[in-house]
């Protein structure tokens, strides 16, 4: 009880309560976001914008110690990477004949090469295992801010185009009928879902940020069906498992980003299991 409390109180524990409160912030974002990410089963498509994110980050370390564009930072790089490779994918699948899953395959292998590639050409030390892993010491004040950004921005579409989101999540071709702008919903969907991995790459690693997008929705899932409801949950389980996986990670020592989706992994499990319990029961 004594170390919890100096783990709220005591100063040098400052970043780790940073970490939980970005942690927090973000949730609201994560249910909406995770949602539709589960819903549409697009997490294979969320993977090749999470590694096209390194490409970008890469490349922005590079410039920024190469060609000394120091305005060009990691963030904005890995920005740039995760909406351009959502957008062509989403472009992709909507209009061309490729096949969606070689297109993803292609882009997702093709951002962690770019990135690994510029990262070896970066002259001094690079930290890859906690952009890859996580590390909350990389999350700083205006990860915070941008943060609280993203939840505007992803709050404020979800509120005002619910209906629309909810036609399209279970019944694309019934909502173009209807005459839903789908294919704008969809990118739009898909951007918003970018801008929350970047986001999440500090706090988990790009590894993990799959997991931490897809597994608090999932079990959401399991007990509720309604989307709003979904949202509310998915919100709820990204809080508390963000929460306990950090202060789990330095009570024992562990890497913070697989404490955090180890957590969420074993609720999920936990859930699946209770609900083929109660079937069974019924």
């Amino acid at each position: 009880m004594n170390q919890l409390t100096e783990l709220f109180t005591a100063p040098e524990w400052a970043f780790l309560r940073f970490a939980i409160l970005t942690g927090i912030v973000l949730s609201p974002a994560l249910g909406v976001v995770g949602t539709m990410v589960v819903t549409r089963r697009i997490s294979s498509l969320a993977g090749a914008s999470t590694h096209a994110a390194l490409g970008g980050f890469g490349l922005a370390l590079f410039l920024q110690r190469v060609c000394e564009l120091t305005w060009f930072t990691p963030t904005l790089g890995a920005a740039l990477g995760a909406l351009t490779a959502a957008l062509a994918v989403g472009l992709v699948s909507m209009y061309a004949k490729e096949r969606e899953d070689t297109v993803i395959g292609a882009v997702w292998a093709l951002g962690m090469s770019i990135g690994l590639l510029f990262l070896d050409r970066t002259p001094g030390y690079v930290d890859w295992q906690g952009y890859l892993f996580g590390n909350i010491l990389l999350l700083n004040q205006t990860d915070l801010y941008l943060t609280a950004a993203l939840d505007v921005l992803v709050l404020v579409p979800a509120v005002l185009f619910f209906p629309a989101l909810l036609a399209v999540s279970f019944d694309d071709t019934f909502a173009r009928l209807r005459g839903v702008p789908a294919g704008m919903i969809y990118l739009g969907m898909l951007s918003l879902t970018a801008l929350t991995i970047v986001l999440l790459i500090n706090l988990v690693g790009i590894m993990l940020v799959i997991a931490l997008l897809t597994l608090p929705a999932a079990a959401a899932g399991i007990y509720t069906a309604h989307l709003k409801s979904m949202m509310g949950l998915t919100a709820l389980f990204s809080a508390v498992f963000i929460t306990a996986g950090l202060l789990l990670s330095c009570f024992l020592e562990l890497p913070s980003g697989p404490a955090v989706v180890v957590l969420a992994s074993i609720v999920y499990a936990l859930s699946m299991f209770w609900k083929k319990y109660h079937k069974k029961r019924g």
